[in-house]
């Protein structure tokens, strides 16, 4: 009785499991976790509860309608590209309408929770957020400039001022300063993807930094980026927002991007490249948990 009570709920859950990863569940994991840092760095004390829960729901949320929004633009070219092929468009899983009303609602209810439960400058700013990812990077810049992804980063590097001004209302300097490395830290993360991933790109017409400027072109600029990067993260603490437990594993995990960058200049595979490609978003986690460990003690 339970085995048929399941397969009839499969095509429902499968159903379920379509829009879910619409969303692209993994970096919108790694959105929120970035907010959530910036709200307990941005508090003396304990981020208080209602904030916390509606601020990650909502921002999540808006994420989420986001990465739907660029699944629905860029169905043709995820069909194109073995990255990408198994998305719930391409699969035929979801249709574009369904798609389209199921942003719409996600976005719309995330939105609103912002606005009634946390407060409306986090509102806007996430408002702002989505329009820079969905259309001016997904519709405008990808498809147009091999720059996409550093000027595209904006948006992605927003998620740390959304926590910050989720608690305090506000967007200080220091709320910027961790902008500024996700930032940074954008352009050697994805040109890693890009550079093993170079045909696939060119195949679906994108103008990423290997097919317009080439290999070598493209990991010189992941070295030199890591090399800001490593500037960068140094400035919390250069400016009194973090103390010596920070610094230390700030030296620490750059000093290994470098070396997984300088391995992609000098000595350049696809599996250096897939390596630092994982290790990067290894790194922002790290850097980010080490930030709020410091604030803590």
């Amino acid at each position: 009785m339970k085995a048929t009570t399941f397969s009839r709920l499969q095509p429902t859950l499968r159903r379920l499991g379509a829009f879910v990863a619409l969303t692209k569940p993994r970096v919108v994991s790694l959105i929120v976790f970035c907010a959530v840092i910036g709200m307990f760095l941005a508090s003396p004390g304990p981020v208080p509860m209602p904030v916390l829960v509606f601020a990650t729901v909502g921002i999540a949320f808006v994420a989420g309608a986001a990465a739907a929004v660029n699944c629905l633009v860029e169905e043709h070219i995820d069909a194109r590209m073995a990255r990408t092929r198994a998305r719930p468009l391409p699969l035929g899983e979801v249709s574009a309408f369904e798609t389209f009303f199921f942003s719409g609602i996600l976005g719309g209810a995330g939105l609103s929770l912002l606005y009634r439960f946390v407060n409306p400058v986090t509102m806007w700013l996430t408002l702002v957020t989505f329009v820079g990812y969905a259309v001016i990077y997904t519709l405008y810049l990808k498809p147009r400039t091999s720059q996409n992804i550093v000027i595209g980063g904006a948006a992605g590097a927003m998620p740390p001022v959304l926590g910050w001004s989720a608690v305090t209302g506000q967007a200080p300097v220091e709320a910027w300063l961790l902008f500024l490395i996700i930032f940074v830290w954008t352009p050697p993360h994805f040109w890693s993807l890009a550079l093993y991933r170079a045909r696939e790109y060119e195949a679906a017409g994108l103008p990423m930094l290997p097919v317009t400027h080439g290999a070598a072109y493209t990991r010189r600029h992941v070295f030199l980026y890591t090399l800001a990067l490593s500037g960068v993260t140094l400035l919390p603490y250069a400016i009194g927002m973090s103390g010596l437990l920070y610094l230390a594993a700030a030296i620490v995990l750059d000093a290994v991007f470098l070396a997984h960058a300088w391995i992609i200049w000098r000595d350049y595979s696809d599996l250096a490249a897939r390596k630092t490609f994982r290790w990067s978003i290894i790194y922002l986690a790290l850097l980010f948990a080490a930030l709020l460990i410091d604030h803590a003690l």
